[in-house]
């Protein structure tokens, strides 16, 4: 895989591992000599090289409000936490069966593409799942300077919710905690029902599966939602879409046709094709895939472009994004 390339990565030693739930995991990492890390703020993400020399993202996580100053400047050290999948090629089997205390990662500096504003205030925070990383950090920081917010986290049942007595702690009544499988309705996550108590245009920030984050756009534009107070972060490759085709894509630029399946991504076959494009989250956000369109009509599936980018039609990002019809020119 060639994405981003990693051109100041650095090594640091796995500290500590707990087990937060029978499928999260978290690691603590440290610098090798004890110095201070690279800052970051809530939001933000590190790659890690994991086997195979794949790098992949993992959300720093902060869980209390009172070191958010030193996490922004010099943190002892970083701590991340990883879902296992036992299925698909990504890296998550890998840190969760090969890595040890004592175990030197490389890993990229500090990056944040799902930042917290700074002046943010009366803030909506929604989590899915292992979505909790980069959210928990944002309470902690909106928790440091006294700001209104809720936390709304859901998962499968609330047993399984990692961080919940850390989240009690920071968050207290601000804290909603929700799980499919729960036997009463108040326990289950019912979107319509959280925003009938919310003023339109309050900052939303949501993390977890496509789903969630698909819904929760969805429904907060319908109830007249800026599009900019919508801020998400996908913690999967998008999926294919019912009803996708197959298309053909011309690269201007490689004097190459391809053929993209319906489910393959023009980045996935522009890859097969021995080609070398620039991308590194694969869903639709970083925005470091992005080409300029030439001819054809775009089926714009991306969380970064603004609803006057996506009519315009003159760029797309080829992680996600489609043709309409049945070929595309683009800028490649």
């Amino acid at each position: 895989m060639s994405n981003a390339p990693v051109t100041d990565a650095f090594d640091v030693v796995v500290e500590g591992i707990e087990p937060l739930t029978s499928h999260v995991t978290a690691f603590r990492l440290r610098a090798p000599d004890g110095r201070a890390l690279p800052g970051f703020t809530a939001g933000a993400h590190i790659r890690v090289q994991v086997g195979g020399g794949d790098w992949r993202a993992y959300s720093l996580i902060n869980l209390a409000s009172e070191t958010c100053a030193a996490c922004e400047h010099a943190p002892a050290h970083y701590l991340i936490a990883v879902r296992r999948e036992d299925s698909g090629a990504g890296g998550s089997l890998w840190m969760h069966t090969q890595v040890r205390a004592g175990t030197t990662l490389r890993i990229a500096p500090p990056v944040n593409a799902f930042a917290l504003a700074a002046n943010a205030a009366d803030v909506v925070l929604i989590a899915g799942g292992i979505g909790i990383t980069p959210i928990a950090s944002m309470a902690a920081s909106l928790s440091s300077r006294a700001a209104r917010y809720t936390l709304h986290y859901t998962g499968r049942s609330i047993t399984q919710l990692a961080f919940v007595d850390a989240l009690h702690a920071l968050a207290g009544a601000h804290l909603h905690l929700y799980g499919d499988d729960e036997a009463s309705d108040a326990n289950r996550f019912d979107l319509a029902r959280l925003f009938a108590t919310l003023t339109p245009g309050r900052p939303l920030y949501v993390c977890g599966p496509q789903g969630l984050i698909d819904a929760v756009i969805a429904l907060a534009t319908e109830r007249g939602w800026p599009r900019e107070h919508i801020r998400s972060e996908l913690f999967a490759a998008a999926a294919p879409q019912a009803g996708d085709a197959a298309f053909e894509v011309e690269l201007r630029q490689s004097g190459m046709t391809l053929t993209v399946p319906p489910a393959q991504t023009i980045l996935d076959a522009m890859l097969d094709a021995g080609l070398d494009p620039l991308y590194d989250c694969k869903r639709g956000e970083c925005g470091v895939c992005q080409v300029g369109v030439i001819e054809g009509a775009v089926d714009h599936r991306d969380y970064c472009l603004s609803e006057a980018e996506k009519c315009s039609g003159k760029v797309m990002h080829i992680c996600v994004s489609r043709a309409r019809a049945d070929r595309l020119v683009i800028d490649a």
